[in-house]
């Protein structure tokens, strides 16, 4: 279940949201060497956010295999605050990047839509930190590297199905030999995405070794919702034709479906 597009015009040109899927394009380019080795490993040891060496629950020097030929070793001198940040630019494979960016660009616009510009980068931020710190929280001793904009995008995805519940969002399906598109509403597509990580995550509790920070994308999304009451502006969003629960109550029919 894939979202393509959404029925919701946006008033503004999205500057920040154009601009984040940049920043994360060019991380990838240049940091990360489009996910060649050895700058992959380097760029996710040094600049991913790892719970253990933030909070100091493994001794400084700790070394870990990231794999088979990288070595991570935790620095322990408390100058990691900065991957609070950084983590939110750097991926781990081409399908994590297009993957984030893509919902990114789906649900990016219409948020900035009613915020603002720069309020928009300032809540995505947030809401990358806030995916940070709840992942930390239930996983405190982990080593291995957190990276992905997945938590501040769940924040964006928060705050989506908050102001615009009803808006349609048109999912692809491809089951096989089976291929379809249909419509539903956000608050349907959202809702099913943020149960999906809460068991997930809860799941995955005590779980050894890498994987899925599901718990980030639970604090995000949370973070989202939440922020969005603050950094919305009512005067943008007043001229929107879907906030709210606006939106008329027959749903969109399915369009183009293809069977293969």
């Amino acid at each position: 279940m894939f979202p393509i597009r959404d029925d919701n015009p946006h008033f503004t040109t999205p500057y920040a949201t154009y601009g984040l899927i940049a920043v994360n394009a060019l991380v990838w380019a240049l940091v990360q060497g489009f996910g060649t080795e050895p700058a992959l490993s380097s760029s996710v040891c040094q600049l991913g956010l790892v719970p253990a060496d933030l909070l100091h629950t493994a001794p400084a020097g700790t070394s870990f295999p990231l794999t088979p030929d990288t070595v991570c070793t935790l620095s322990g001198d408390g100058s990691s605050w900065h991957t609070v940040i950084t983590s939110m630019f750097m991926h781990g494979g081409w399908m994590h990047l297009i993957g984030n960016m893509w919902f990114l660009w789906i649900f990016g616009n219409n948020v900035e839509d009613a915020m603002g510009h720069f309020r928009f980068i300032l809540f995505y931020l947030l809401c990358g930190v806030a995916a940070g710190a709840l992942q930390t929280a239930f996983d405190p001793d982990s080593v291995i590297p957190m990276v992905g904009a997945s938590g501040a995008i769940g924040g964006v995805m928060g705050a989506y199905v908050l102001m615009y519940p009803r808006v349609h969002v048109h999912l692809f399906i491809f089951l096989g030999f089976y291929a379809t598109t249909f419509a539903v509403p956000a608050y349907f597509m959202l809702g099913y995405w943020f149960l999906v990580q809460l068991v997930s995550g809860s799941v995955a509790i005590g779980a050894q070794g890498g994987g899925v920070a599901f718990w980030a994308h639970v604090g995000g999304f949370v973070a989202g919702a939440l922020l969005s009451l603050v950094f919305r502006n009512r005067e943008m969003l007043a001229r929107h034709p879907y906030y709210g629960w606006k939106q008329q109550a027959a749903p969109t029919r399915s369009w183009n479906r293809v069977r293969r």
